[in-house]
C-alpha cells in the first residue's frame, strides 16, 4: 500500500496548486475595457427597447448586467468625456459643450483642452501597476486649429490610437485634416474593428499585468458610413436610418469579436467590461433611439443623458441581472473603478461621483448625492435641438425628482420620473417647496463653478 503514498501525495500536491491558482485568480485585479459609444441612444439597444437588433451586446449584458437609470456627465462629447476620465462634473473643468476652434470655445467660455495636470483613471490605474491604453474618439483637445493640446500620455496612456479630434490623430483613419476621408487606409465601416485589433493587441502584449483599455468607438456618430471592402460603400445616404441601421449591426458584430478575442488569450473570466454611451443619439428617429425618451443629444431632458449601461465580469458577478432603481453617474466611473481594480482614494472630496463598486457588481443601492448637469453657458450660442426637445441649461436630480431651469430662473420644470418617464407634464407649479429648494440648491452649484480664464488652460 506504500507504493501508491507518493502518487497520493502528487495529486494532493495538484489539488492544492489548482486551489491556490484559483485564489490568486480570484485575487488579481482584473483588467478593466471601457466602451464608450459615440451618440448611441438607449434606445438603440435592443434590450432595452428593441427597436434596433444588438445581439451580441444583448449577450453581453445576459452574461452580467445592466442599469437604467445611468446618466451621462454631459449631452454632449467633450464635456461627458472629461467627465467619465476625472470623475469631476466637467462644468468645473471649464467644459460646456464639445471642443471646436479656439475662437468658438472662447465664444463658449471654455478651455482648448483638458487640464494635462488633473487626476484621471489612467493616471490612478497607473500608478497602481496597470497597463493604459486609449484606442479610439478622445475629443479632449486638439484637432481644427488647437495645434498645442498635451499628447495621451499625459493623461496617464502608454498607448494610444486617436481619430482626428487628439493631439495625435492616427493616419491609418486621418488622412486628410477631418473626421473621416475616403482616402483612410482604414475605411470609416472598418473602425470599430481597426480599434478592437489594437486593443486585443495591447491585452496580448500586456498579458503579465493588469491592464485598462478606454475602447472609444466612433463609428455610430454621423456620418454613417457602412460598406466592405469588396463591395465598397454602402449606397444609403450618410444620414439616412438605413445606413445607421447597417453601421449598428457591423458595430455589434465587432463588439461579439472583442469578447470572443478575450476567450483566446485566456482573459475573459477576469477582464471587467463595461458599455455605455458619451450622450444621447441625433437625429433621433420618431424619438425611437431614445426608447421613446424626450430629448436627443444637447439636451438635458432623458433622451439626453439616460443612456444604457452594461457591465460583465465573469470572475465576481452573477449573471443576467437589471438594476432599474439604483441611479449612477458617469461621474462615479472613477471611484468605482478604482475601488474594483483594489485601490483606495486618498481624497473623496476631490471628486464628484460616488464609488458605487456595489451596484457595478449587481448589488442596488440608494444614491447618497444629487446629480447635477450644466449645458450651455450663452444661449446665443446654445440654441439647438429645438422644441420639444431644447432643455434649459441646468438640470438636477434628487431621487425620482428631475428640475430643469436656467440660470436667470426662467423655464422652471419639475418632473416625477418614476410616473413621467417621458417629462411630458411639468408639475412645478404643484409643487412650490420643492421648486424653492432645488433651484436654491442648483443657482448656489452653478454660481460656485470657477470663472472662466483663457489662463485656466
Amino acid at each position: 500500500m506504500y507504493m501508491y503514498l507518493p502518487l497520493r501525495l502528487f495529486l494532493c500536491g495538484l489539488l492544492m496548486l489548482s486551489a491556490f491558482r484559483g485564489i490568486a485568480q480570484e485575487s488579481q485585479s482584473p483588467h478593466i475595457i471601457l466602451i464608450l459609444s459615440d451618440d448611441l441612444g438607449i434606445g438603440d439597444i435592443s434590450c432595452y427597447y428593441g427597436k434596433y437588433k444588438t445581439p451580441n451586446i444583448d449577450k453581453l449584458a445576459a452574461e452580467g448586467g445592466r442599469l437604467t437609470n445611468y446618466y451621462s456627465a454631459s449631452p454632449v462629447c467633450s464635456p461627458s468625456r472629461a467627465g467619465i476620465l476625472t470623475g469631476k462634473s466637467p462644468a468645473k473643468l471649464h467644459f460646456t459643450t464639445f471642443l471646436n476652434t479656439r475662437e468658438d470655445n472662447r465664444r463658449k467660455e471654455q478651455v482648448d483642452f483638458l487640464n494635462p495636470n488633473v487626476t484621471t483613471i489612467a493616471k490612478l490605474l497607473k500608478s497602481r501597476g496597470y497597463a493604459t491604453g486609449h484606442f479610439g474618439k478622445w475629443h479632449l483637445g486638439g484637432g481644427r486649429d488647437v495645434t498645442d493640446a498635451p499628447n495621451f500620455d499625459r493623461y496617464g496612456f502608454d498607448a494610444w490610437s486617436g481619430t482626428y479630434e487628439s493631439p495625435d490623430p492616427d493616419p491609418a483613419i486621418t488622412a486628410t485634416d477631418w473626421i473621416w476621408s475616403d482616402q483612410d487606409s482604414v475605411k470609416r465601416w472598418n473602425r470599430t474593428a481597426y480599434f478592437v485589433d489594437k486593443t486585443l493587441s495591447f491585452l496580448k502584449e500586456n498579458k503579465d499585468k493588469p491592464c485598462y483599455v478606454n475602447l472609444w468607438t466612433d463609428d455610430v456618430h454621423t456620418p454613417w458610413v457602412a460598406g466592405d471592402d469588396e463591395t465598397g460603400r454602402y449606397p444609403g445616404k450618410p444620414g439616412e436610418e438605413k445606413s445607421f441601421e447597417a453601421v449598428l449591426k457591423e458595430f455589434d458584430k465587432q463588439l461579439g469579436r472583442l469578447m470572443d478575442g478575450l476567450k483566446a488569450l485566456g482573459m475573459d473570466q477576469n477582464t471587467l467590461v463595461i458599455f455605455t454611451s458619451d450622450n444621447g443619439p441625433l437625429p433621433n428617429f420618431r424619438q425611437d433611439r431614445s426608447a421613446g425618451l424626450r430629448g436627443t443629444k444637447l439636451s438635458l431632458y432623458e433622451g439626453g443623458t439616460n443612456m444604457p449601461f452594461i457591465v460583465r465580469w465573469p470572475a465576481k458577478m452573477e449573471k443576467n441581472w437589471v438594476d432599474s432603481s439604483s441611479i449612477v453617474s458617469a461621474l462615479d466611473i472613477l471611484p468605482s473603478l478604482l475601488d474594483m481594480a483594489g485601490g483606495e482614494l486618498e481624497n473623496d472630496e476631490q471628486f464628484d461621483g460616488e464609488n458605487r463598486a456595489g451596484v457595478l457588481l449587481g448589488e442596488a443601492s440608494p444614491r447618497e448625492k444629487p446629480l447635477i448637469w450644466e449645458y450651455g453657458r450663452n444661449n446665443s450660442y446654445f440654441n439647438f435641438p429645438k422644441a420639444p426637445n431644447r432643455s434649459p441649461a441646468l438640470a438636477y436630480r434628487e431621487g425620482s425628482w428631475k428640475f430643469l431651469m436656467n440660470p436667470d430662473k426662467t423655464s422652471i420644470e419639475l418632473y416625477d420620473l418614476t410616473h413621467d418617464r417621458s417629462e411630458s407634464d411639468n408639475i412645478a407649479k404643484q409643487h412650490p417647496d420643492l421648486v424653492k429648494r432645488f433651484s436654491e440648491t442648483l443657482l448656489s452649484w452653478w454660481q460656485s463653478l470657477p470663472i472662466f480664464s483663457t489662463l485656466a488652460e
